[in-house]
Formats: C-alpha cells, structure tokens, sequence
C-alpha cells in the first residue's frame, strides 16, 4: 500500500494506492472516502477526502507519506464509519532496498536492455530488466522493488519489458535524486560494504557523489 498526500495539487485528500490502474473501474463514494476497484472486485486504492481530520500530521506532509499502525487503525475506523467492510494493513517491508546482481543476459528483442538476476531482501532473487549501459552481473545497485514510490512520483508495480518479465527496478543516482549524482541514465553501483538485503540508507547515500 503506497499512501500519497499532495495539497497544493489535489487538496485535502490522502491517496492509497493498492495495485496498477486499470481501464475499467467502479468507484463507490460513501461519505468522504472514494473506493477504486477493478471490474473483478480487485481493490486498486482508496481517497480520503478532508483526510487531515482522519490524520492531522497529514498538514505537514508533501508527498509520499509513511502510515504507522496507529495511523491506520484510525484510517480504518473511517471506513467501518463509512460501512466499507475492507480493513488496511501496515506494509513496513523496506522498498528501496541493497540488491546483487548475480548474472545478466542480453534482451532478446532489444539490443539495449538486460534481464538480470538480483538477489534482494529475505533472500529473494528478482527478475529486473534493466536500461542502465553500465548493467553487469557482481555489483550491488539499489532495487526499487514492486510497491515502490519513486522520488519523482511514479510507482513501481509488476510488468513487461518488450515481452519479458520485470519486477522491480534497478535504480541511478539520478532517479534517487542523491546529491551530484550523474544527470545521465546509469545503474548506481554502491560500494562493496553495502551489505545485500538491507534497506537503502539515503542519509548515507548524500556523500557518494561529494
């Protein structure tokens, strides 16, 4: 669940974000709060209208905004308020996370994309599609896995790359908005003493590039 609040261009409305937009959508309004679904009962997001009286730290947020459990118990009380039988849970799992990647293959239909294999957190290895020219197998790079909000906004969810599999990105210095990081496309490589599997330490990070 990615929550996002941004006043100056939405007002008073606290975004969820469940699962990717589709085409078809039913919206049911009840009181101050708008459920999102997909046509099979797939529950894409909610808003929360006026949602500062739901949550009133909400005032000094910009952007992707960070729900604790008490948070979202109060969330929650609003929708049984509002006879919406769903409940929210916490998601604390860490998204930007110190990823490995353990081999890299050319794309079969592309001649600048690679599929790599990256092992992340809990042990897990990914299927990502990468862009980045400087892409190849023992290195560590910073992985935005599924579920993600970039700093510039956009979303990271499960998809396709010319006919391949992707979950997750391999992130630049750039899209991690990290101070003097190069201003051209390129995969982040993180020193050696990045331990794999952890969550991304962007206070770290603000020196890479000094």
């Amino acid at each position: 669940m990615i929550a996002s609040y941004n006043p100056s261009q939405m007002g008073d409305v606290l975004v969820l974000l469940m699962h990717p937009d589709v085409e078809e959508q039913v919206v049911t309004k009840r009181d101050s709060i708008v459920k999102i679904t997909a046509t099979d009962g797939t529950v894409l997001g909610y808003n929360f209208f006026d949602a500062s009286k739901y949550l009133p730290k909400l005032k000094d947020q910009n952007g992707q905004v960070t729900l604790d459990h008490a948070d979202v118990d109060q969330l929650n009380a609003a929708l049984k308020a509002a006879d919406f039988d769903d409940q929210l849970s916490v998601d604390d799992s860490p998204k930007f996370v110190v990823g490995y990647v353990e081999s890299v293959e050319k794309h079969p239909k592309s001649d600048h994309l690679k599929i790599t294999k990256t092992k992340v957190q809990d042990g897990k290895t990914l299927q990502i599609v990468s862009g980045s020219p400087n892409m190849q197998a023992d290195i560590k790079v910073v992985v935005a896995e599924v579920g993600t909000m970039m700093p510039s906004g956009l979303v990271i969810w499960p998809g396709e790359l010319k006919g391949v599999e992707s979950d997750g990105m391999i992130c630049s210095g750039r899209e991690l908005k990290i101070p003097n990081a190069p201003q051209k496309p390129g995969a982040l490589i993180l020193p050696d003493d990045y331990q794999v599997g952890t969550q991304f330490d962007f206070a770290r990070a603000q020196n890479l590039f000094s």
